[in-house]
């Protein structure tokens, strides 16, 4: 846990709910954008304003807990964000309920007065949350957005510029840079172009991706090559897809496995809705259990006969195998006994270590330049 002081105050914090997280949970662009609403006094201590404060994408809750004096609305589609802003909020003594939050798929009504957006690492997510945001700016609204240089590009600012409104950058500070939109609207403005659909026709399946789901307009190719081989899963009455996406992996499985009760789980409550909509639209009267969460977490312990992974290799922008790891270890203590894992991943990643580690096996089921596929059983 370290300290971040702003004009806002200080307040302590952590990463994720786990105290021994080693990554910071905030970056330049928090620290600038704090400081420049504080600055430009936009969110100032007069109750007559009864200012309205939404904010887009805080990562861990620097933003949401150094500016819950303005009860603001804040809007993610990341449960561990979400986690970690309520801990961030109970470790700093902050009233949970003064910070109203809400999932990316259900935007506060109202018009907004004042909006902070922190740049996510999708851009087809910035393009709908820019969309969804729209109809609640009004002419005086301000727009303000932060993001490391290294996450702004031209596509980026073209998206405000189209979106919002005329749209400029402030000069680098530490890195990070600051970008200010103002709304304008015109008569003829366009729908948001998500959830997105495309036709799989090796499997006979239409997919709707909403805009923060992975490869949103064709199969990502690690998914392609575990489906090469998906005719190998064993017989199981429990399967569950893990770090799910748009749940391709888990939908081929059930197809596999008709009496099998399928369980879809993802941190993203996009990828949730995207898999209840492609699984409803394959199997019409067969029911399924969709959970938002971390992991595994939350499912009973010695459950589940078989579990697909897909394992992302970054969260939000800082690449690494933490989740996969994670996943992994979680894993084993869902499957029942003689339950098995089924993991696909980058070869370079070196994923059959680690799951060796957790499982005390690890068999390589096929493999290419590109991608191993691996299975593992909980003895």
């Amino acid at each position: 846990m370290e300290l971040l002081s702003s004009p806002h105050g200080q307040l302590k914090l952590c990463r994720s709910t786990c105290k021994h997280e080693r990554l910071r949970a905030w970056d330049a662009a928090d620290e600038y954008i704090l400081t420049n609403l504080h600055e430009q006094s936009l969110l100032a201590p007069d109750h007559r304003l009864n200012r309205h404060l939404v904010i887009i994408n805080d990562g861990f809750g620097a933003l949401s807990c150094a500016l819950a004096d303005n009860t603001p609305d804040v809007i993610s589609d990341s449960f561990i964000s979400y986690q970690a802003m309520l801990a961030n909020l109970a470790d700093n003594d902050i009233d949970q309920s003064s910070v109203n939050f809400h999932d990316s798929l259900n935007f506060p009504s109202g018009h907004y007065d004042v909006v902070v957006i922190k740049i996510p690492k999708s851009l087809a997510l910035l393009e709908y949350q820019l969309y969804r945001l729209r109809p609640h700016l009004h002419q005086h609204s301000t727009v303000i957005a932060a993001g490391m240089v290294k996450t702004i590009h031209r596509s980026t600012l073209e998206l405000f510029e189209t979106i919002i409104g005329a749209t400029t950058t402030s000069k680098a500070k530490k890195k990070a840079r600051l970008i200010f939109s103002q709304p304008q609207h015109s008569g003829s403005e366009e729908d948001s172009p998500y959830p997105l659909s495309f036709l799989l026709p090796d499997y006979d399946l239409q997919i709707t991706n909403h805009a923060n789901v992975f490869s949103q307009q064709k199969l990502d190719i690690g998914s392609r090559f575990f489906l090469e081989h998906c005719q190998q899963l064993p017989d199981a009455s429990t399967i569950a897809d893990l770090g799910c996406g748009n749940g391709v992996l888990g939908i081929i499985a059930a197809r596999q496995h008709p009496q099998a009760r399928s369980l879809f789980v993802d941190e993203s409550y996009m990828a949730i809705e995207s898999a209840r909509i492609n699984f409803k639209a394959e199997f019409p009267q067969r029911t399924a259990d969709f959970k938002v969460t971390d992991c595994l977490h939350g499912v009973e312990e010695n459950s589940v006969d078989l579990i697909l992974n897909n394992p992302p290799f970054h969260q939000q922008q800082v690449v690494g195998d933490e989740t996969a790891w994670q996943m992994f270890q979680q894993a084993r203590k869902v499957l029942k006994k003689s339950g098995q894992l089924w993991v696909v991943g980058n070869r370079h990643l070196g994923y059959h270590t680690k799951i060796k580690r957790t499982f005390g096996n690890c068999e390589l089921i096929a493999g290419n330049q590109k991608f191993v596929l691996l299975r593992a059983w909980k003895n």
